[in-house]
């Protein structure tokens, strides 16, 4: 969600710059696969993202080779890939706001109206929303516009792995605690009975909020989120922002090395982008399958998503920015042309995908949550893939901004832009 829709109107092959075609271009493919990462919390209840045994309807995948699929191939990457671009379009954005005699302040209030939009997409639309955190994480990497691009990128790749330890330590032991013999022991008890509690509470708000998303109003969600859950958002950024704000951090100065401008010896960075990618998959495996082996249970699957499987999404991350940043410019094709329109509408897309799942799902409207397995689940993520896809590019050719980009653009500013070609 860079500015650089700001400057651009299509054919866009033929006005962007090779850095703008590979950044929008992975964008597109990121604001899609988080999607497909969301999928299972905006039809089943949030604790079945992690846990397949949280679904209300049976999952259909009794083997859990699907939940491996997702593991290892999809959850954290596209988030991490989303993250590591809002920190290259935090210096794209400044780079032009600077050019143009503008300072940081102007930085900072485009993120104040990025907080504004994530409250009003975590209270009145999905409670799964980023945008709170990344204007949070981004208000603390403003600090870091100035630093060099090494410094960048060295704070970034240390302050992850310094995280990611963090989250090892802090959810690692949970399944080995709440659910082996190793938790009995005298000196277990005390965090034994934290963990029981934590669970006991989750399994009381996914059954107070079943019938809210099976009969109730949609003022009944709205009251639910306000009184319930205006809590969860401190806890989401003390959950989040060890692995945000690095990965910003590593964004900035990916970008400003000329990552996604073609800058980089091409056949290296290709080379490099597949290691990456191969090697964190090959790490991430053993994850999922040591869950899979213990039965998906409770604290088994968070603890394989927050505290093992960070450290190896990381080269995963970085590997798909290398490989896509080097095609976005070479995607001029039917296909590609709508990667690169939707990533250039990835504000409008990400939203505008919570909306239309709320319309799907919820009992007053189209009142599917609860009812879909993980496979029916993936396939209305297809079909609002296409969507995508097929409406991104046109709006682009008769208007120089997605709606939410342009209101977003406006806002920044304090003045009206021209949305019409």
């Amino acid at each position: 969600m860079s500015d650089s829709t700001s400057e651009q109107v299509l054919p866009a092959s033929a006005t962007q710059t090779p850095r703008l075609l590979g950044l929008d271009f992975t964008r597109g493919i990121a604001v899609l696969g988080i999607l497909a990462a969301n999928i299972i919390a905006f039809g089943q209840p949030f604790s079945a993202y992690m846990w397949p045994d949280g679904f209300v309807a049976p999952h259909a995948d009794d083997a859990g080779w699907m939940w491996v699929a997702q593991f290892v191939l999809i959850d954290g990457k596209m988030r991490g890939l989303f993250t590591l671009l809002f920190g290259a379009g935090l210096v794209l954005f400044m780079e032009k706001a600077w050019a143009k005699g503008q300072t940081r302040w102007l930085q900072a209030r485009r993120l104040a109206f990025l907080l504004i939009f994530g409250l009003i997409h975590f209270f009145f639309i999905w409670r799964g929303d980023i945008l709170i955190l990344y204007s949070i994480a981004g208000f603390a990497a403003m600090a870091c516009l100035r630093w060099s691009a090494k410094a960048q990128l060295r704070a970034g790749i240390l302050g992850y792995i310094a995280g990611m330890l963090f989250y090892a330590m802090f959810m690692g032991p949970a399944y080995f605690v709440a659910e082996t013999e190793w938790g009995e022991q005298a000196a277990m008890a005390e965090m034994r009975e934290g963990l029981a509690q934590g669970k006991a509470e989750d399994m009381a708000e996914r059954a107070a909020e079943i019938p809210i998303l099976t009969q109730g109003s949609y003022a009944d969600f709205v009251s639910h989120n306000v009184t319930a859950h205006a809590g969860d958002i401190g806890f989401m950024l003390f959950l989040f922002i060890f692995e945000t704000l690095p990965l910003m951090l590593i964004g900035m100065g990916l970008f400003r090395y000329g990552f996604f401008s073609g800058e980089l010896d091409p056949a290296k960075q290709r080379m490099w982008g597949w290691i990456g990618i191969i090697a964190g998959t090959l790490m991430t495996v053993p994850i999922a399958l040591w869950a899979q082996s213990i039965g998906f249970t409770y604290w088994g699957t968070l603890s394989a998503f927050v505290g093992f499987s960070g450290l190896p999404r990381l080269p995963v991350i970085i590997g798909l920015a290398a490989l896509l940043a080097l095609w976005g410019p070479k995607a001029t094709g039917w296909l590609g042309q709508r990667f690169t329109a939707a990533g250039r509408m990835a504000f409008t897309n990400y939203l505008g995908t919570s909306v239309l799942m709320m319309l799907i799902f919820h009992p007053w409207a189209g009142g599917l949550w609860g009812e879909l397995n993980r496979p029916q689940l993936y396939i209305v993520v297809l079909v609002a893939w296409a969507i995508m896809l097929l409406w991104s590019k046109p709006w682009l050719s008769h208007f120089r901004f997605g709606p939410l980009e342009w209101l977003w653009r406006c806002l920044t500013y304090g003045k009206l832009f021209p949305l019409k070609r």
